[in-house]
């Protein structure tokens, strides 16, 4: 037992303080709870997908420069030449390497976002010896809007190297208004720290940053292809000066694109109208399953623009333990924040999976 113990005290003490990221089995589920594209691809597309993946050169290692992906990349996101890009396995892995990347033996560095918020931007702060600061988000009655007096504040007083401005907001499913967010950027800016805009929902969302890269010299806005319904295959991407990307991309490892997420994404975007359909219909069903949300006795649901509602129950730990006897997991976030007591987080699915779950909360019998 002491040489067990010795063993892992080879372990950091704030890893072995940690909880592990628990993802729950889904197994007999509907399973509403990781903001997932219910949609998958149309018969013909999978026959053709399979025969794209049975041509790749599984013995060779990737192009490291990936640059076919990211010209289909920058074809389908409007990223300008003038821009450099970088690819991650997954938008987790370039969280990661953007703490790595400013991290600095000896000095204290510091992160700042919302709160509450995605959780990496805390966990990658922690995992490469980053200071990382929190400002609560300003609750309204049906939404959850950027405190800019406070952000702007604590950007003053820490002057973080980067900011985080996830957009929509996740667990929040809200967009922030853009003069708090041109303010935050702004603020930023006057401390010479980088501003990145998290647009994993953007597919559902109604406005993007992409495009005003050239008005804010200190901006990057990431994206991913999971929510847009490519979860399984891991790929992020971000997008900034040229220069900077240039030096971000040197902490990232040369081949963390598989030559199968390469080949799969490639094909996918070359289908793109398929996934913006399929976005358009998870908007028109998110309506929907608001409206009936709304209806529901005790219930608060807040306004998104991502493939998810955050709403509150009169009692949220029960209302979670009640849908997952009828068989449907959502994401109980009650814990995560005190803004989010008794608040779940409800993964927009097919209208069916929609009904089931407005069915199931009808019939919970709860206050």
């Amino acid at each position: 037992m002491a040489n067990e113990l010795s063993l892992l005290n080879n372990i950091r003490p704030e890893i072995r303080a940690m909880s592990a990221y628990h993802v729950p089995d889904a197994t007999g589920f509907i399973k509403l709870d990781a903001m997932e594209n219910p949609y998958g691809l149309p018969d013909d597309l999978k026959a053709q997908l399979a025969q794209r993946l049975a041509d790749v050169a599984l013995n060779r290692y990737p192009v490291p420069t990936y640059d076919a992906l990211a010209r289909r990349l920058r074809d389908y996101a409007q990223i300008p030449d003038a821009f450099g890009l970088m690819l991650g396995n997954g938008s987790d892995e370039l969280i990661h390497l953007l703490s790595m990347a400013i991290s600095k033996k000896g000095e204290k560095v510091t992160i700042l976002a919302p709160s509450p918020s995605f959780v990496m931007y805390r966990m990658s702060a922690l995992l490469n010896h980053v200071n990382y600061v929190e400002v609560d988000l300003r609750q309204t009655e049906r939404d959850f809007q950027l405190d800019v007096p406070a952000m702007v504040a604590a950007i003053a007083l820490h002057r973080p190297a980067l900011v985080y401005l996830p957009f929509p907001n996740n667990p929040t499913g809200g967009e922030f208004a853009r003069a708090d967010m041109l303010a935050v950027i702004e603020a930023a800016r006057q401390v010479g720290a980088l501003a990145v805009v998290d647009e994993a929902y953007q597919p559902f969302a109604n406005h993007t940053w992409m495009g005003e890269l050239a008005t804010f010299d200190n901006l990057l806005v990431m994206r991913t292809v999971s929510k847009l319904g490519l979860a399984g295959v891991r790929l992020g991407y971000m997008a900034g000066r040229a220069d900077l990307m240039d030096e971000l991309n040197k902490v990232r490892p040369p081949y963390n694109i598989n030559v199968l997420t390469e080949a799969a994404v490639g094909f996918v975007l070359e289908h793109a109208h398929v996934l913006e359909s399929q976005a358009a219909q998870i908007r028109a069903t998110r309506a929907v399953l608001f409206d009936g949300l709304s209806r529901l006795k005790n219930v608060t649901p807040f306004q998104s623009h991502a493939n998810f509602i955050c709403a509150r129950f009169e009692d949220g730990d029960a209302t979670f333990e009640a849908l997952k006897a009828r068989g449907i997991l959502v994401k109980n976030m009650g814990k995560a924040h005190p803004m989010l007591h008794n608040c779940l987080r409800l993964s927009v699915g097919t209208a069916e999976e929609n009904h089931a779950l407005l069915t199931a909360l009808a019939a919970t019998g709860l206050p």
